[in-house]
């Protein structure tokens, strides 16, 4: 029987003449679909309709399980939320609004001003100090009523302001004089202050400073 199938035949295409021909060749039993099992004189146009017509219902409700995104997932393809985009006019007005709110917050450390303070500082708000301390809005304010941290000089440089829908972020860097407490904490330093709109207004919601000593300012430094 397996020499019927050596490709070295001179007539490969006279074995099997149809798929019954080769099952049967091989002992197998089974019963072949209605497609093969029609002769050809009984394949009408409306019989090949009929089985199109199966086939197609068949393979449609596949083709919409793997062609459907499952509920239990992000689609591959969905798009992530991102933030509304601040029209360039806005943009540069909410610019300057940040910076003039940085040269009052500025200046309201130097006049140890604590109503400007209190009002800037959102209630929520949490800072971080050079030092790694954790002050809260009103952690900020006793520590200004005590009188125990006073700066006499606060000159800002390289301020830059970035908007993120109704989310400012300010970086700076700050050039000091003054001390907190018996401790001279003059200097310069790098900052990020963070600053959220609500209800209209500006407030101040985070804030991290960390100190800059002169090796990190060596041209070459951070290459």
């Amino acid at each position: 029987m397996l020499d019927q199938f050596d490709s070295r035949s001179s007539q490969p295409n006279a074995l099997f003449k149809t798929t019954e021909d080769i099952w049967d060749t091989l002992q197998l039993k089974w019963e072949p679909p209605l497609p093969m099992r029609l002769r050809a004189k009984d394949r009408s146009p409306a019989v090949y309709s009929r089985i199109s017509l199966a086939a197609a219902c068949t393979v449609l409700p596949v083709l919409l399980i793997f062609a459907t995104p499952s509920r239990a997932g992000t689609p591959v393809n969905a798009e992530l939320p991102s933030l509304p985009l601040v029209p360039k006019r806005e943009s540069r007005a909410v610019h300057k609004q940040i910076e003039t709110l940085e040269m009052q917050w500025r200046q309201a450390q130097i006049d140890n001003d604590i109503t400007v303070m209190d009002h800037l500082l959102a209630d929520d708000y949490v800072g971080i100090s050079a030092n790694g301390t954790i002050e809260t809005k009103s952690q900020v304010i006793a520590q200004r009523k005590a009188g125990t941290l006073k700066i006499t000089q606060l000159d800002l440089d390289d301020l830059k302001v970035r908007l993120y829908g109704d989310t400012a972020v300010v970086t700076s860097k700050a050039e000091l004089q003054g001390v907190n407490g018996q401790s001279d904490i003059s200097g310069k330093y790098r900052y990020t202050r963070v600053y959220n709109r609500r209800l209209g207004q500006w407030k101040i919601i985070s804030f991290e400073a960390s100190r800059i000593h002169d090796a990190d300012e060596r041209p070459g430094r951070h290459q």
